[in-house]
């Protein structure tokens, strides 16, 4: 019977025989992890030995020191082709890209064009028609309609008055006229004044922005039809004398010449009308039933000109006009001709100059038209 080696007994018990089960189990485990571990490291040895005769391949080094010159290879760069474009590339010319742009500071001249208006040139330097009117009161007297083509106005750098300095003038008494304080006139750089010393001399323009005054407006009085006419030596020939009655108005007012659009002064504070394009000679037709109560030439700048009372309170006026074919005491209807379109009076260029009244007032003719 065999014996246990390490017990030197004999191995018939149920336990010894588990026992010696277990330690063959053991040392069979370790023979097989061995044989993995010498398999593993002959294949790895066997991959880099591929490596090394593989073309194309490139041995990678852990090595802490460089590589020498004889073991560098050099590998040969794509060569670069040129691209030929047909375009330039270009970057835009900005004269002005840190510094903000700054307004105009001096006062520019502009000399008046045929087809000119005081709202148009207002416009272009992006001005209100109130600030060029009042800065060229010694030739307009605050009239749009002054203007001739040659004249040449001075255009302010801002809205405002541009204000000739009079001898004896304080710079408290000159701001209370226009509306401002001294700080304003004195702290508009353009007007360059010596803060130290604020002195300005007779004769020098001095920019007030901001300020504003009355206009000293010369206008043909509204004539009711009921009433003893103006006179025309005042007015002009074209005024009518006596009291008349005839046509009465609806209150619902059309376009007086084909064309709806403005050419030339719009409806503002200066300018109490519409200034509608019409070439030389074009038709202007009553714009309501009524009678008529001037016609003929005006003084003041409106030419040829004529006014219908409409018996309801309205009146309207059209003026520059190169013939009139009406007179006075006439009754029209809505829609039949009065005149014809021209240039006459002060003006720059054919157009209709459009004013509707009420009561005596004057009502924005862009209220009381249809849309054009």
């Amino acid at each position: 019977m065999k014996k246990d080696p390490i017990t030197n007994k004999d191995d018939l018990s149920k336990g010894g025989i588990q026992a010696s089960l277990l330690r063959v189990l053991g040392w069979g485990i370790i023979i097989i992890l061995i044989g993995f571990s010498v398999f593993l490291l002959k294949r790895n040895k066997l991959g880099l030995a591929t490596m090394e005769n593989t073309p194309g391949k490139t041995e990678q080094s852990f090595a802490l020191n460089p590589p020498s010159e004889s073991n560098v290879q050099s590998v040969p760069l794509k060569e670069y082709q040129q691209v030929a474009y047909n375009f330039p590339v270009t970057r835009k010319v900005l004269l002005d890209t840190i510094i903000p742009n700054v307004s105009r500071r001096d006062v520019v001249y502009y000399t008046v064009a045929p087809g000119d208006s005081v709202f148009a040139i207002a416009k272009k330097n992006n001005l209100k028609p109130e600030s060029v009117l009042w800065a060229n009161y010694d030739q307009l007297k605050d009239n749009p309609h002054a203007i001739s083509v040659g004249m040449k106005l001075k255009i302010p750098p801002v809205d405002g008055v541009l204000y000739t300095w009079q001898e004896g003038d304080r710079l408290d008494t000159v701001a209370n006229e226009f509306d401002v304080s001294e700080g304003d006139i004195l702290g508009w750089t353009g007007n360059k004044v010596d803060l130290t010393n604020p002195e300005f001399e007779a004769g020098e323009l001095v920019m007030i922005p901001g300020g504003h005054r009355e206009f000293q407006q010369w206008l043909i009085p509204t004539i009711p039809r009921g009433h003893a006419g103006v006179s025309s030596g005042l007015y002009g020939s074209g005024a009518c004398s006596g009291s008349y009655d005839g046509a009465v108005g609806d209150g619902a007012f059309i376009w007086p010449t084909e064309n709806h659009t403005i050419s030339g002064n719009d409806y503002w504070s200066g300018h109490l009308a519409i200034d509608i394009g019409a070439p030389m000679g074009a038709s202007v037709v009553a714009a309501d039933s009524g009678v008529i109560v001037f016609a003929g030439w005006a003084n003041g700048g409106y030419g040829n000109m004529v006014m219908i009372d409409h018996g309801n309170g309205y009146q309207t006026l059209y003026a520059h006009l190169s013939s009139v074919v009406v007179h006075c005491g006439q009754s029209v209807m809505k829609g039949q001709l009065i005149a014809r379109s021209g240039s006459t009076g002060n003006s720059t260029g054919p157009h209709l100059h459009f004013e509707v009244r009420y009561q005596g007032g004057f009502v924005n003719p862009w209220y009381v038209l249809p849309a054009p």
